[in-house]
């Protein structure tokens, strides 16, 4: 599944996978096919990163997984442990510089660093850190938390004692892999914002920020990692360290709207059902007389799905996704945004032709899409296009890193539904409620963060953290 290219949704997830290899696999190809299933989560950069008998040789570059590596480059990557990444860019920040892993040498030896998440307080780390001498390469939340690993591994025995005490410094979402030349560790927000997993095969270990990546390289789901937990493999085996947290955990909720495979099961939840339920539920807040229900591709699809099953309308396709569009496209003029929508969505006109139609989508942000997508449908012969969305209303900016627009440039903030309706030109428009949201993943073992939502902000960003570079 390829995130959307278009300028009307969320950007910047990232995915991180990591090996310990203990039998005879391949251990940079199963990295690589491990980031090939998470490449949903970020099309920007991809890295892998190799512990080769305490050397640590690397691999990133800007593009997609099958385009940073080919066949030569993955032969020259070997050794027992690894790391790999995909990434999204937060606005201004897609540059080679922010490629991870992150690769360096401190005074204690190698170290090799991924990160998902975002840090509210990483640019007043990094201010204070450089007032005391240290430089900066880049702009990405790794290299601050490598920079906190370096100076406290100074004054802590292992590795993992200077993580619990980086972990009380950051504040923030993430999930994050670290590799040295003889442990693997995996680390999670306290919250638990961010999805990792544990895996096994045979008596390798892997983490990932998804299941689907397990099941891609054959490795059987162990559990999910606790929120603020750190979990340390090494020749002897698998330990853990379970630093504070609080009672309810946080998980972005837009995992289950949006950002994951529907092929994978976060923190107990299938999120394929998730959306399924987020259609059904959606269907009986918001019913409407149609003739065919629609999901845009791929994202608004399973909750389509779900539509028409609890209303009883006809569930068809009446858009066709271009699977083979670019990982870019430059889109100098409006006239040329016009055409990329077109690139890479078209309405199948014998479908929707004279009809009503209900389209599903996942979410609305600015609203420049929806509207393109619903002229399409309506010169195809549609009669009505009514839009319902399987998430609520998004009011306000992600600080913990999802690229969302400022608060103004978000269209819910300035416009009633009803006014967004007739912006966009569609019939009516409804938006899945936040309580029937938190209904959707069956037998999440979490609470959910849904502030983008509502402004319940899990965790405190005071003035000064926004002012840093947020």
């Amino acid at each position: 599944m390829q995130r959307e290219l278009l300028d009307d949704k969320f950007h910047d997830e990232c995915g991180v996978f990591g090996i310990y290899n203990k039998n005879n696999w391949n251990t940079a190809e199963m990295t690589y096919f491990g980031l090939y299933a998470l490449q949903h989560r970020g099309q920007e950069s991809a890295g892998i990163a190799i512990n080769d008998n305490g050397t640590i040789l690397y691999h990133k570059e800007m593009g997609m997984v099958s385009e940073v590596f080919d066949e030569v480059i993955i032969n020259h990557l070997h050794g027992q442990m690894a790391i790999g990444h995909v990434r999204s860019a937060m606005s201004g920040e897609n540059q080679k510089e922010n490629t991870q892993p992150l690769v360096l040498k401190y005074t204690k030896g190698n170290m090799a660093l991924a990160h998902n998440g975002s840090l509210v307080n990483a640019a007043k780390i990094r201010n204070d850190l450089e007032e005391k001498g240290f430089l900066f390469q880049s702009y990405s939340d790794a290299e601050v938390i490598a920079a906190l690993l370096s100076k406290e591994r100074i004054r802590h025995h292992s590795i993992e004692e200077s993580l619990v005490e980086v972990m009380k410094q950051i504040k923030g979402a993430y999930s994050l892999l670290v590799m040295t030349p003889h442990k693997l560790i995996a680390a999670r927000d306290p919250l638990g914002m961010r999805p990792l997993c544990i895996g096994k095969k045979d008596d390798s270990y892997v983490f990932s920020s998804e299941t689907a990546a397990l099941e891609t390289i054959g490795a059987n789901f162990v559990r999910d990692v606790k929120p603020g937990e750190i979990v340390v493999v090494n020749e002897e085996g698998i330990t853990s360290i379970q630093t504070e947290a609080p009672k309810e955990s946080k998980m972005c909720i837009f995992e289950f709207v949006y950002f994951a495979r529907p092929d994978s099961i976060i923190d107990g939840a299938d999120v394929y059902e998730a959306r399924l339920e987020a259609g059904k539920i959606l269907a009986r807040e918001h019913p409407v007389d149609a003739d065919l229900v629609i999901g845009v591709p791929d994202s608004g699809l399973t909750a389509a799905l779900g539509y028409a099953m609890e209303s009883g309308i006809p569930y068809g396709d009446g858009l066709m996704k271009n699977r083979y569009i670019g990982r870019t496209f430059i889109r100098p003029s409006q006239e040329m945004r016009e055409q990329a929508v077109r690139l890479k969505l078209n309405p199948l006109k014998s479908q929707v032709d004279g009809k009503r139609i209900i389209m599903i989508d996942d979410s609305i942000v600015r609203g420049t899409t929806s509207k393109r997508i619903v002229k399409m449908l309506k010169e195809a012969g549609a009669k009505e296009v009514h839009i319902r969305v399987s998430s609520p209303p998004v009011y306000y900016p992600c600080y913990f890193g999802i690229d969302t627009p400022h608060k103004e440039n978000l269209i819910a903030n300035h416009y009633s539904i009803e006014e967004i309706a007739e912006l966009i030109g569609a019939d009516s428009l409804a938006f899945l409620s936040i309580e029937g949201l938190k209904k959707t993943p069956i037998g999440a073992k979490c609470g959910f963060c849904t502030a983008c939502f509502d402004g319940n902000y899990p965790i405190n960003v005071d003035k000064e953290e926004k002012e840093y570079g947020l």
